[in-house]
């Protein structure tokens, strides 16, 4: 009885031992978790971006407003900041007038029936003499009473442009006048000489590295510039007696680079009166017999165009290097001739 009794007792601690044993090499492992993938969520966001650009694109297609459908009887034209060719990256959060975007609109003003004059209103330095004469070639062409009305400075290439208005309206305080031409640059010859670097000189035609900042001017070079530059003087010159009815010889006078007070310009024979927007309504009124509605012709940006420059221009500071700076094109090769 008792070897059975121990027999049993035996058995019940084998088996015991054996479940131990069992289990111990069942030691509870981690399921592993599946993980976080970061190039599936990246392409899913850029997806989404694209498809709510092109959705943003398409809307904007619609939304837009014609100018030609605005209500009114005198357009008013904005001529402000820089006066250039076109936009680009550096100049989009700048103020500035395209000469592209200003001629379109005069030209819309001027074949709108219901539009019977067309109001410059202008607050600018100046800017590109290529883009200053197409602005002005426009307004010449324009077959309405056109008037200039410069608020705070109608200087330079900006001036060019009132000079092709029928009358020139301008607060006595404005500056204007400025007619001249001028192309600056930097030069560091001396500075590549102290930190040891060599400027090779490598062209195929002898004044093809005119203006590069890495070499000193000739007096030779600097004659060739000075020339175009009376040339484009002349020009100008030319072109405000011209508009403004004045003997050339007049207009010499003034055209000594000098900015002028409105009421200085006007004892010069630059503006026609002074004064600010009323006045050059109640010029309209008087001339074309009408009660003067202005309506504001201005090119408003789709939010596609917004984006799409924030997207060049975040593009073009991501690119633009320390290096880049020294090898620009524009540095390199080009002088900025402006009015």
């Amino acid at each position: 009885m008792e070897e059975k009794i121990y027999f049993r007792h035996s058995r019940k601690k084998v088996s015991s031992d054996m479940k131990n044993q069992s289990f111990a090499g069942l030691q509870p492992q981690k399921i592993p978790e599946p993980g976080f993938r970061w190039g599936y969520a990246i392409f899913v966001l850029l997806f989404l971006s694209l498809l709510g650009f092109i959705a943003v694109g398409v809307i904007s297609l619609f939304v837009g407003v014609d100018v030609e459908s605005l209500s009114g009887n005198v357009a008013e034209i904005p001529i402000e900041g820089i006066i250039i060719g076109t936009e680009d990256s550096e100049s989009f959060f700048e103020s500035a007038t395209t000469s592209l975007d200003t001629v379109e609109l005069i030209e819309k003003a001027d074949k709108n029936p219901h539009i019977k004059a067309i109001i410059l209103k202008i607050s600018s330095p100046g800017g590109s003499a290529v883009a200053s004469e197409e602005i002005a070639d426009a307004v010449k062409k324009a077959n309405k009473t056109t008037v200039a009305w410069i608020r705070e400075a109608g200087a330079s290439g900006a001036y060019w442009i009132a000079s092709a208005a029928d009358y020139i309206v301008a607060n006595r305080a404005s500056v204007t006048g400025s007619i001249g031409v001028i192309a600056s640059y930097l030069e560091f010859p001396e500075l590549l000489e102290r930190y040891n670097v060599t400027y090779r000189r490598l062209v195929s035609g002898r004044y093809k590295d005119i203006g590069s900042p890495f070499k000193e001017m000739t007096e030779e070079e600097k004659a060739i510039f000075q020339q175009n530059l009376d040339v484009i003087r002349d020009y100008f010159v030319s072109e405000v007696a011209k508009n403004r009815d004045m003997s050339k010889k007049d207009v010499e006078r003034a055209a000594n680079g000098l900015f002028y007070l409105g009421a200085q310009a006007k004892d010069l024979g630059l503006v026609d009166e002074l004064g600010g927007k009323e006045e050059a309504i109640a010029y309209i009124e008087k001339k074309e017999g009408i009660t003067a509605d202005v309506v504001e012709y201005k090119k408003e940006k789709t939010l596609l165009e917004i984006l799409s420059k924030v997207l060049s221009r975040q593009s073009f500071f991501l690119g633009k290097g320390i290096g880049s700076a020294f090898l620009d094109k524009k540095v390199i090769s080009e002088i900025s001739i402006t009015t």
